[in-house]
């Protein structure tokens, strides 16, 4: 529907893969103050459709695809769109964030976003221009990895496809656009079920603005502050995201062996530090970021001598993998022998690739007792291809060798033994032996083979890298999260409890309201199309720079009190300021012309958080399911010590009072009122 306001493109789409028709779906501007967009949109509008429980792979599945109205307005760090759907994983609504550039060309082909209902007959792949929409036969696409697939279409576009775990409902499958991946909870198995391979967007237009002058000051500013912070203006550009791995073994944070652990010794090998001394090629980053996080390194040509892959499947899945040298999608080829030839005889060639992340890197190392950095620059590389998330991947197959381990699934997988590793993924893209399994994740191995204590997984989704005995609000965000064991979804308390400063990282005080309060200001920076890195600016640099001085020492200190002032910061109706490390708000008001304040900014994000649980309940969710695996309550991470447990009970009622909900963990209707959600 048309808009007053600018950022938007003022069409959304509604795509029948059953019977092949086309239709906009309506949004009216009210809707857009409310929501804004990206996931909050979508969670509205899977509340509409979504009334109760649906089979994730069925045809009344919906998936949602949505930007924000920062997307395409040269807005830093804002390449992001949302991809949300009822999970295979959970059984829940999910939402997973993506880079990649797709989302910038769906709005230059004047899209919003898309609203995808039923299920192809055969393959098809779905174009989307600023003239409407093409159906095309996607039968020789299937079977291709992400890589290829993207290769095989259109140049110049913006894409997101799956690969042969998607296509063979793996239930953590993921989505692919160019090399950045929007991967957890399955969002990719869904695409498979429906048959549709791939969307494909391009287009001219281009994103209105309501201030120009007023945008293109604001996000030089913006860029400059990026810029100069020193997470986002140093170590994220130094490091990556696996600048934190160091940190986290030093505050026992590092998932080690299934989370029996938290630490491991021999984390060196895989820290970010080591990342960037022995592989890194240059940095890289979403399209337009001034932060350029990702990193680009070769890919080993040789397995080492402790993970040889076995059999030819594996292989293949490389050599199908080659994207053509110096073409617009992924990473080419280059002759080493004349950037470094150190690396390679002269006239040879390596493929440069997207490095891995943090995640993949401590759930494919510590956590299955692997200290081969080669490798799982290879494992990434495969599992992005196969469209796979490496963190279910990694969690289930932990999770599976701790089962072998004590004799209650006897499948020949051990810590520290992973030669057979690259096998074993084909084997669960393609759903073959122990990986058709394996392939349905960590909870329902469980539920048939025992161990669910050890299971690390909530609501079905296996935890990301941060073990939460050391980071208790870390836990508790895991268990609230509506998506699952989500970091970010959890509200990324750990970031308070170590990994920038250092609170208490056991004490219960004050977790339930911090954690509320980064939930729902991640929720509301992620609908304006904003990465969630974005919001580091929020800590002063000050603070930051010098850790062991007296100011941040005593804000430490003072954090764990803090509950009652952010208590009632949670229930002001009224904040009309901005934050001079959260520049979104400005940005907002001057690209979309609505009213737009630190007040209005987090209602969008309370909004969404609870229209997300308003699904979830549909769907069954109780307070039961907001729950950890039984070791991380019960066992002491360090044996003699009961703080290193996580004391969730209490934490989990301080919470449910704050947020608003019933005992049982469901939104009250005044509350629900309050909120504007009908």
């Amino acid at each position: 529907m048309p808009t007053r306001f600018k950022g938007y493109m003022g069409r959304m789409l509604r795509i029948d893969l059953t019977t092949r028709q086309v239709s906009e779906y309506p949004i009216t501007d009210e809707q857009r103050e409310l929501y804004l967009g990206g996931k909050v949109m979508a969670a509205r509008i899977l509340a509409d459709l979504i009334t109760g429980p649906v089979d994730p792979f069925g045809p009344e599945n919906v998936v949602v695809v949505t930007t924000g109205p920062l997307t395409g307005t040269g807005a830093p760090m804002t390449s992001r769109f949302n991809v949300s759907t009822i999970s295979p994983l959970t059984g829940l609504l999910t939402s997973s964030n993506c880079g990649g550039s797709f989302g910038l060309h769906l709005k230059k082909a004047g899209c919003d976003g898309l609203v995808i209902t039923g299920r192809a007959e055969s393959p098809v792949w779905v174009e989307i221009t600023e003239g409407g929409v093409r159906f095309h036969d996607a039968a020789q696409l299937w079977g291709l990895t992400t890589g290829a697939t993207q290769a095989a279409l259109p140049p110049r576009t913006g894409k997101l496809v799956i690969g042969p775990a998607g296509e063979n409902r793996v239930r953590y499958a993921s989505l692919a656009s160019d090399e950045r991946m929007a991967a957890r909870a399955g969002v990719g198995a869904v695409f498979g079920a429906k048959n549709l391979k791939a969307l494909v967007a391009h287009g001219r237009l281009a994103v209105p603005v309501a201030d120009p002058e007023r945008v293109k000051s604001l996000h030089k500013g913006w860029t400059q502050d990026l810029r100069s912070h020193p997470i986002t203006g140093n170590q994220l550009p130094r490091l990556g995201t696996a600048g934190l791995l160091s940190m986290m073994q030093t505050h026992r944070m590092l998932a080690t062996r299934n989370f029996s652990r938290g630490r491991f010794d021999q984390f060196d090998a895989v820290s970010g530090e080591t990342l960037a001394e022995e592989h890194l090629v240059h940095n890289g980053g979403c399209t337009g970021c001034p932060v350029h996080c990702g990193r680009e390194v070769y890919l080993p040509e040789e397995p080492s001598a402790a993970g040889q892959a076995g059999g030819p499947a594996a292989a293949d899945v490389g050599a199908a993998a080659v994207w053509t040298a110096g073409g617009s999608e992924g990473a080419g080829a280059e002759t080493i022998g004349q950037a470094t030839p150190e690396l390679a005889e002269p006239g040879r060639t390596r493929r440069k690739v997207k490095g891995p992340e943090l995640e993949t890197l401590v759930l494919l190392g510590p956590n299955l007792e692997n200290a081969d950095l080669n490798e799982i620059i290879r494992w990434n590389y495969q599992l992005d291809e196969l469209g796979m998330d490496s963190i279910s991947t990694g969690g289930t197959i932990a999770f599976a060798m701790e089962l072998n381990e004590k004799g209650l699934w006897e499948n020949g997988l051990r810590f520290g033994e992973v030669r057979n590793l690259p096998q074993l993924f084909d084997d669960i893209a393609h759903r073959r032996g122990i990986g058709d399994l394996l392939a349905e994740g960590s909870r329902r191995l469980a539920q048939r083979f025992g161990g669910m204590g050890f299971a690390m997984q909530v609501k079905g989704l296996e935890l990301p890298a941060y073990e939460p005995r050391a980071a208790v609000g870390q836990g508790l965000g895991y268990a609230v999260s509506n998506r699952g064991g989500c970091h970010l979804n959890a509200g990324y308390l750990a970031v308070l409890e170590g990994l920038g400063l250092e609170m208490d990282p056991h004490t219960p005080r004050a977790k339930a309201a911090l954690t509320i309060l980064m939930q729902d200001l991640m929720e509301a920076i992620s609908a304006a199309g904003n990465c969630l890195f974005s919001s580091y600016n929020v800590f002063p640099a000050a603070l930051l720079n010098r850790p062991n001085g007296w100011l941040t020492r005593a804000v430490n200190r003072v954090l764990p009190w803090l509950g009652g002032p952010v208590a009632l910061l949670h229930r002001m109706r009224w904040l009309p300021v901005h934050l001079p490390g959260l520049p979104v708000t400005r940005s907002l008001a001057a690209v979309t012309g609505m009213r737009m304040d630190l007040g209005r900014l987090k209602a969008i994000g309370e909004r969404g958080y609870n229209l997300e649980r308003l699904v979830n309940t549909r769907l069954g969710v109780t307070a039961a399911d907001d729950d950890l695996p039984e070791r991380l309550k019960s066992v002491e991470q360090v044996p003699g010590d009961p703080r290193t447990r996580v004391p969730l009970e209490p934490m989990k009622r301080q919470y449910y009072r704050l947020r608003g909900w019933t005992p049982d963990g469901v939104p009250t209707p005044a509350l629900l009122r309050r909120l504007r959600i009908q």
